[in-house]
This record gives structure tokens, C-alpha cells and sequence, in this order.
């Protein structure tokens, strides 16, 4: 039993079970209350930067995936995914069930700070476990069925998400023992979605039409990756600020340097694009952002802000070019997750390495690193290496494990059917479309693409559309309207 009292400034004393009397402070405390509402955010603004990148049929899956994922992972995290990240019994590599359903989570001590309870600690962790597999979605994008990736999502974060965030960041984890230095979820939250991310498009396949100009098509919505870049960059300052789990001087600077990164990744990316294209695009400005965000994650809290703005930039310089490798190795990954997660916070592991500076750590007063190569310590370069490529490997095989028993399971076959593909995943497993207002005439192949569908209409809609299929060859060859009525988005082009 825990009894909890406050003092006369309104501050929470807890006396646990053993006698030990817990002080938290409340300036704490609300503080990384707001930060777990600013990551969580960010889901749907992943969701709306995804959806703004694909065509305009695979829209509304994007959101839908961004809020479903979400919302598994949470139901994941409050049955065992806590328990399996932060038992304070755990091993070198994952934790136990000792808080399965949050058992005995409430007063006591967190295992991330002593200065906030169990319980604020979790739901903080809570918008951390569930925007990585939000992340994921992109690698299979437009050619996955919905309802299992869902249940992708639910093995994924106790199999993968797990033991990475528990050998990362519990005490009892390797990487933690050993000094591996990883602020705000470098390894644990980007090199885990990327690489799972690469997983995915490499176990699916290419979309119908890689290779050809059906895919060679413009962002449909540029309003909505500015709308997505908007909410991650305002919600990292929870993310990064948040995770020093409490408010002072450290977190501030957390926060410094996670807008300077983020503003020189933006602004290396967009130069780089004007370089070979000309043109100032917001899509390589917003590209740019989140890149930067990515490599300052794992350095936030030990960076001073020169620091920053080298990461910011050798990050997106290093993203930016790793977004070719897709097409050289001819790897269909629709939102560029692996560039920008993986080799962005594989980037910034590395310059965490170099650059984390021990009078930096120590703005919060406690504590205590013997920092990187600026401070001479040569040897947390490797560490940085060796955990970073453990993450990578071990995420890429438990990954595409994970994907071929499920995609063997009977009702659970991940790649949707090539009608899905044509008519997109919005109208055939949403059964609703993000612009009921626009003509999909479009993004559609043209008829003589439609290989072997039977009841085309070229005249107009017909008695009956009962399949899937009839409905493809309605929406091939749609009415004749020459009346120039056609709505498009932003940013859309022909597909």
C-alpha cells in the first residue's frame, strides 16, 4: 500500500510499502506530463507527413494506420511491454513479466529518474513504444493489408521495440551497463523503425508498377507533409526536452539543440535538392527537418549547441544521399524510412560518440559521463558502433521473422491483391477515401494496364457492382466528362 500526502507548496510525498519516503516535485512532474502529450502528437503527424507522400488512393490509410498502431501499441505496453522495458529485475537483454498489466506501477521510484513516480515515467515511455511501430508504416505502404500489420505491430514492439528500449535505457541492459550514450531513443526508437521499415518493403516486394511512370509520380499532398514535419518538430521538444524526466537546465538545452539540429538539417537538405534540381522545394525543406531531428535524438542531452549544428548538418547530408541507395539496390521504400531513421540515427549514435561532452550532462547536477572524443574519451566512439549495429541487426532479423510467420498464418497474408493495389487500400480495406470529392480517374492505370478484368464500362456505370473487381473496371474506364470539374490537391500529379 502506498500512502501519498502533499506538502504545503503542493508537492507529492509518498510513503511506499518498505517505509521509504519518495518527495516529487510538481514543476517536474507537470512537465513531463506536457512532454508525453507533445510525442504523442507526433503520431498523427507521422501520419499526415506518409499520407501527403504517397498518391492520393492510399491516403486515408496512412492516418488510419497512424491512430490503429498507436493505439495497439499502447494496449501492448499496459499488458507487458513496460514490464518486458523497465523491470527493475530484468536481464542484460530484455526485462520480465514482474508488471505485467502495470502491476504495482504507481508511487514508487521510476527506473528512468528517482524524481518522478513509476506511473509518469510509463505514460511517458507509453508515447515512445507507440510512435516507433508508427514509424514502420511506411515501408509497406500502399501494398499491405491493414488488419495485419496490426498484429505485425503487437509481436513487433514485445520481440523488437522491447529489448532494444531495455538494453538501451533500463540499468540492468547491456548498452546501458557499458555506457552506451542514447538520450532520447536513437537506437530504440529511428534505427528500429528504419530498419524495420527497410524489412518490410524487402519482404513485400515492389509496388504494382515499379519501374515504370506509374510510380514516378509527385507527393499528392505537399499541404500535408508541411502539416506532418509542423507536428513532429513541435512535438520533439517533448521527445528530446522530456527525456531528461525532469525540468532544469539540461533539459532546456535539450531542447536548444533539437531546434538548432533541426533548422540546419532543413536547411542542408533544401540546398542540396536546389543544387541538382533548381527549384526550392518544401518537400526536401521538411525532408531536411526530420532528418536533423533524427540525428540530434541520441545526442540531445550531451551536446552543446556548435555540436548541433554539425549533426544537424552531416545528418541530413548523410540521409539525403542514402535516399539513393533505393533506387541503386532497386528496394521500394515508398517514404525513405531507412534513409532518414536508420542511417540518420545510426549518424547520430556515431556523433554522439564524438562530440558528447560531460559538462554538458551535468547541467541537470547529477549527472555524471566521460563524455566523447571531445573530452578525449576514445572509446565511447565504439560502443556508440557496437550497439548501433546490434540494433540494426538484430531488428532487421526478428523483423522479417516476424513477418514470415505471420504472412503464413491462414486470414493473415500481408501483401494486399492487386485490386486492392489498383483501386488503392483506401476504398478497398478502409471503405471510405481521404477525398470523397476528388475523381481517382488519375491514379488509376490507364485500361489497357487493367489486365484481366472482366465487365469494363466504357460508357457508363453499370447495373451491378458486387466485386472487387467489376469495380476496378468501372473506375478504368469511368464515365466521359469533358467538363473541366476536376478537383485536385496540391503537389498532386498524373500517376
Amino acid at each position: 500500500m502506498v500512502n501519498a500526502t502533499y506538502d504545503a507548496s503542493g508537492d507529492l510525498i509518498a510513503t511506499l510499502d518498505d517505509g521509504t519516503v519518495a518527495n516529487y516535485n510538481n514543476g517536474d512532474g507537470g512537465y513531463i506530463l506536457i512532454c508525453a502529450v507533445l510525442v504523442m502528437i507526433m503520431s498523427p503527424g507521422v501520419g499526415y507527413l506518409y499520407s501527403g507522400l504517397l498518391r492520393r488512393k492510399n491516403a486515408l490509410s496512412m492516418l488510419f494506420l497512424s491512430l490503429a498502431v498507436y493505439s495497439v501499441a499502447i494496449i501492448q505496453w499496459f499488458f507487458w511491454g513496460y514490464s518486458l522495458a523497465f523491470s527493475e529485475t530484468g536481464s542484460l537483454f530484455i526485462g520480465n513479466l514482474k508488471h505485467f498489466g502495470l502491476m504495482n506501477v504507481d508511487l514508487a521510484p521510476s527506473q528512468g529518474s528517482t524524481k518522478i513516480p513509476a506511473l509518469l515515467f510509463c505514460i511517458y515511455q507509453a508515447m515512445f513504444a507507440a510512435i516507433t511501430p508508427t514509424l514502420v508504416i511506411g515501408g509497406c505502404a500502399e501494398r499491405a493489408r491493414l488488419f495485419p500489420i496490426l498484429v505485425v505491430t503487437f509481436l513487433w514492439c514485445t520481440l523488437v521495440y522491447d529489448p532494444v528500449a531495455c538494453w538501451t535505457w533500463n540499468s540492468t541492459g547491456w548498452g546501458f551497463i557499458n555506457g552506451v550514450l542514447d538520450f532520447a531513443g536513437g537506437g530504440p526508437v529511428h534505427m528500429t523503425s528504419g530498419t524495420a521499415s527497410l524489412a518490410w518493403s524487402l519482404y513485400l516486394g515492389k509496388r504494382r508498377g515499379y519501374g515504370t511512370e506509374k510510380l514516378a509520380y509527385r507527393p499528392h499532398s505537399v499541404s500535408h507533409i508541411v502539416l506532418g514535419t509542423v507536428l513532429l518538430w513541435f512535438g520533439w521538444f517533448g521527445f528530446n526536452g522530456g527525456s531528461e524526466l525532469a525540468m532544469n537546465l539540461r533539459a532546456i538545452q535539450a531542447s536548444m539543440v533539437t531546434n538548432i539540429a533541426a533548422a540546419m538539417g532543413g536547411l542542408t537538405w533544401l540546398v542540396l535538392d536546389y543544387i541538382r534540381t533548381g527549384k526550392y522545394s518544401a518537400v526536401s525543406l521538411c525532408s531536411g527537418i526530420v532528418a536533423g531531428l533524427v540525428g540530434i535524438t541520441p545526442a540531445a542531452g550531451f551536446v552543446g549547441s556548435p555540436a548541433a549544428l554539425a549533426i544537424g548538418f552531416v545528418t541530413a547530408i548523410a540521409a539525403n544521399y542514402a535516399t539513393g541507395l533505393k533506387n541503386l539496390l532497386r528496394i521500394d521504400d515508398a517514404v525513405d524510412g531507412f534513409a532518414l531513421h536508420a542511417v540518420g540515427g545510426f549518424t547520430g549514435a556515431v556523433m554522439t560518440g564524438l562530440f558528447a561532452d560531460s559538462r554538458v550532462a551535468g547541467f541537470d547536477g547529477y549527472t555524471e559521463i566521460a563524455g566523447g572524443w571531445i573530452n578525449h574519451n576514445y572509446k565511447q566512439l565504439g560502443w556508440q558502433l557496437a550497439s548501433a549495429v546490434s540494433v540494426i541487426s538484430y531488428t532487421f532479423v526478428m523483423t522479417y521473422i516476424i513477418l514470415f510467420i505471420v504472412d503464413h498464418i491462414p486470414g493473415l497474408k500481408l501483401r494486399a491483391s492487386e485490386d486492392s493495389e489498383i483501386l488503392g487500400i483506401d476504398e478497398t480495406e478502409c471503405g471510405e477515401t481521404g477525398y470523397d470529392f476528388v475523381y481517382f480517374t488519375r491514379d488509376l492505370e490507364s485500361p489497357e494496364d487493367v489486365h484481366g478484368l472482366e465487365h469494363k464500362n466504357p460508357v457508363g456505370i453499370s447495373s451491378s457492382h458486387n466485386s472487387s473487381r467489376e469495380k476496378v473496371a468501372h473506375r478504368a474506364n469511368p464515365p466521359v466528362d469533358h467538363s473541366p470539374r476536376e478537383v485536385q490537391s496540391s503537389g498532386a500529379s498524373a500517376v
